[in-house]
């Protein structure tokens, strides 16, 4: 099997940007399996993503010094990234265990191309659950004095269990911005679309009172501004007068569990360039 790689760019926009990285990877003897690209308009910035095979591990240094090449003439922020390398998790879950369900089977089924290393918690509910897939369960109690200590521990799994991405399913603690800082890119949560409307612990329930017709889901990266970093994917469900709150909660929870999975997906396969504020997702 030959390797294959995923190349992601972004440089400012102007011509023969596709034609030069499409040539280099032409004389390595590339096959181009799959090719996207898009060009903003208001920051007048391009933005590509190729997945490509290489004839052999030979070509890596000369591909890697060709885009090197390529990156100092266009001002290119590029990475390269083993297609066929399986990411590395830790969920962080709280005690709302749809998304941390749906993500374990997912990855389990092979729906989802990950390996969840570990799953850290505040409290001990779904330890039962991680062990019936045999994921490290790591229960890391925190309040506003152990914070410091607990998030530490966070770090040091970070290190020992190569851990390529964070992901926050239904984690309800609020993360130091030193830990944000050191997750930046690498950290999605996801949440309820009612904010900034519906606050606090039961937002079902307030938009049940508000009557409110369509209830929806954010993931985005984590970043210090609470609930504010790029968005990744969203969807939304139509709800309507005959439902309760207890409906609103089991539809809310489905659509959060299919955005975050989703969310994961386009990160895990190199989809996503950071634009700015916002987020270019190539599908």
């Amino acid at each position: 099997m030959r390797p294959a790689y995923i190349l992601t760019l972004s440089c400012p926009d102007r011509t023969g940007i596709v034609y030069r990285v499409t040539g280099l990877l032409y004389e390595l003897g590339c096959n181009i399996l799959d090719a996207q690209q898009f060009g903003d308009e208001e920051t007048r910035r391009f933005f590509l993503r190729v997945h490509f095979e290489l004839p052999s591990l030979g070509e890596t240094d000369l591909l890697q010094e060709g885009l090197a090449g390529l990156a100092e003439t266009f001002r290119m922020e590029w990475q390269v990234h083993d297609a066929r390398r399986r990411a590395r998790l830790l969920v962080l879950v709280s005690r709302q265990g749809h998304c941390l369900n749906d993500l374990l089977f997912r990855a389990h089924s092979g729906q989802l191309p990950v390996d969840i290393a570990g799953i850290v918690s505040n409290h001990d509910d779904f330890a039962a659950l991680a062990a019936s897939y045999a994921v490290p369960f790591h229960h890391l109690p925190v309040t506003a004095t152990t914070r410091p200590a607990q998030e530490q521990r966070i770090r040091e799994l970070l290190e020992s269990e190569r851990i390529d991405l964070v992901v926050l399913a239904r984690y309800m603690q609020i993360l130091s911005p030193a830990l944000c800082e050191t997750l930046a890119g690498r950290a999605i949560n996801i949440h309820h679309s009612f904010l900034p409307s519906f606050k606090g612990a039961k937002p079902y329930h307030q938009a049940h009172q508000r009557g409110v017709k369509i209830i929806g889901a954010t993931a985005h990266y984590v970043t210090g501004d609470l609930d504010e970093g790029p968005i990744i994917e969203q969807d939304v469900a139509r709800v309507d007068h005959a439902m309760t709150p207890k409906e609103l909660v089991r539809v809310g929870s489905d659509t959060e569990s299919q955005v975050l999975a989703r969310a994961v997906r386009r990160h895990v396969e190199h989809r996503i360039l950071l634009n700015g504020h916002r987020t270019v997702v190539f599908r």
